[in-house]
């Protein structure tokens, strides 16, 4: 990629990859590989530090235990899922907001999946980097794209340069962002950084509703990486058991929140 910002998540993703496979960089090693300055690599893995990935050390970094596990969003696939009404709830008030005629983003949350199964009756494009979506029981008027890109073994979700070309190259009404969190100050989150920039870019190449969906386990959380603000979306669809308090800290001016009843 040649965006600022797109050399940037690059560079981070290789220096978590470094992380996780061998527990500790040193930052004259990752300047020399990537060809930086150690004054960049130093400030990357400060970064790291303040969003709880790594201690630092004297010349280097040591990754925290636990602290890269995958995007607890998709419990789903571990039999560990304890909130499928919510989640149903959530997706059924999203699809609703589906017109005939629309081309949607989806990201990989299994929620923003479960989007799929609630559209009938009408001719939309969905564009998605969620390779389970081909399992799902589509209506015949739903056009199904898939981005491409490197498929990760645990979500299906497909990620890395393929994907981010193909949605620079394409523009949708609307975007259904499934998150890993909403913290207090607005920043919407998620927990895997190969799909920072995949969802950033789905919320950034739609042109009417920006729409994040959130439960009520999402809402006042943080995770590691930060894809969004409050700010820059249009609509958050939440459940009933968001508490009037948490609901009360994301309100914004142009802000829709929509509250799911199961």
């Amino acid at each position: 990629m040649k965006s600022k910002r797109g050399i940037i998540y690059k560079r981070k993703q290789y220096i978590l990859k470094e992380l996780k496979e061998n527990r500790q960089v040193l930052v004259d090693d990752l300047a020399k590989k990537l060809q930086v300055s150690q004054i960049t690599i130093r400030r990357d893995l400060d970064e790291f530090q303040k969003e709880g990935l790594v201690e630092r050390f004297y010349g280097g970094a040591t990754l925290i235990d636990g602290a890269l596990s995958e995007d607890p969003s998709h419990e789903d696939e571990t039999g560990e899922e304890t909130r499928p009404s919510c989640k149903d709830a959530i997706a059924r008030a999203a699809a609703a907001m589906v017109e005939d005629g629309d081309i949607i983003f989806l990201n990989s949350s299994s929620t923003a999946l479960r989007i799929l199964k609630y559209i009938r009756d009408r001719h939309v494009t969905v564009v998605t980097n969620n390779a389970n979506a081909i399992h799902e029981d589509l209506d015949p008027r739903v056009e199904l794209v898939l981005t491409g890109g490197e498929v990760t073994q645990r979500k299906k979700s497909m990620v890395g340069d393929v994907a981010l070309q193909m949605l620079h190259k394409l523009r949708a009404d609307k975007c259904f962002i499934g998150v890993s969190g909403i913290n207090s100050s607005g920043e919407i989150t998620t927990a895997v950084l190969q799909e920072t920039m995949i969802n950033s870019l789905m919320i950034e190449q739609s042109k009417d509703y920006k729409v994040i969906l959130a439960d009520h386990t999402r809402v006042g959380t943080q995770n590691n990486f930060i894809i969004s603000t409050l700010d820059q979306v249009t609509h958050v669809v939440t459940d009933t058991m968001t508490t009037p308090e948490l609901l009360a800290s994301m309100k914004r001016t142009n802000l829709t929140i929509i509250r799911a009843q199961a």
